[in-house]
């Protein structure tokens, strides 16, 4: 029996996949859940799995990173939720790739040439190249590209939102406040982690707990005291700009 594993830090993405594999896949062993890339890391090298599933974005090891230290007897399928600009970096001759949210036709295709190898008994084939390619241009993971997609939960939803249309980024207690037209949300990761996949140009650092789509300012204003303020374009939202950031705005 093939045996798989699946590495996701979001339980119900990782629970969604495999239930999709189940029914597309009815013999296909799935192991535990692996919530983080060392516990994926650990599984690799306790269970040699035939397949492993794997999140590009984990806590404690990126899926690259693990595939790059235990991919050795394991077919790698890389599970993202970066668009297609992004994954065109992808060999699909040595790893293949599903985009979140998962649907049932990508995954058959992708399950397709998973039997194929595996019945010609096919070995992994060695991942260094192509990691090496992958960290360059798969952004927020090593490489030059930019963020521009997030996952974020509202309620008990996790919904795929683009960075453009992000209005502002706030910190959150151990979390970071995606807002947008259409309400706020929640990310699992530290405002200063996030500012490093942002484009700068773009998103600007107006405080320590705020980063703001600059398309989406209207105007700045200055009270007596000399504080700055973004008028926001929805016409009701007002940031403040902290004085370490303030000289930016001089001019405008």
């Amino acid at each position: 029996m093939t045996r798989a594993l699946i590495a996701d830090d979001e339980l119900a993405l990782a629970e969604h996949l495999r239930a999709r594999l189940a029914a597309l896949w009815p013999d296909l062993e799935v192991l535990p859940l692996a919530a983080n890339g060392l516990d994926a890391l650990r599984a690799l090298d306790d269970e040699e799995p035939e397949v492993a599933f794997l999140d590009i974005r984990m806590p404690g090891l990126t899926g690259l990173e693990v595939a790059g230290r235990g991919g050795a007897r394991t077919h790698v399928v890389f599970v993202t939720a970066y668009d297609q600009y992004a994954v065109e970096a992808f060999d699909r001759d040595a790893v293949d790739y599903i985009l979140k949210p998962v649907t049932d036709e990508r995954l058959a295709k992708c399950l397709e040439r998973l039997r194929r190898k595996l019945a010609a008994a096919e070995p992994p084939p060695g991942l260094e190249d192509v990691l090496a390619k992958l960290a360059r241009a798969l952004p927020g993971v090593g490489g030059a590209g930019k963020l521009r997609w997030v996952r974020a939960l509202k309620g008990e939803v996790v919904h795929q939102i683009a960075v453009d249309d992000v209005i502002y980024f706030q910190a959150s207690d151990k979390y970071t406040c995606v807002v947008t037209l259409e309400g706020e949300s929640l990310i699992r990761l530290p405002l200063a982690e996030l500012a490093g996949q942002l484009d700068t140009e773009l998103f600007w650092q107006v405080h320590r707990s705020t980063i703001v789509n600059m398309n989406q300012v209207a105007s700045t204003r200055r009270d007596l005291a000399g504080r700055t303020f973004l008028q926001l374009k929805d016409g009701k939202t007002e940031l403040p700009v902290s004085r370490a950031y303030a000289q930016r705005f001089k001019q405008m």
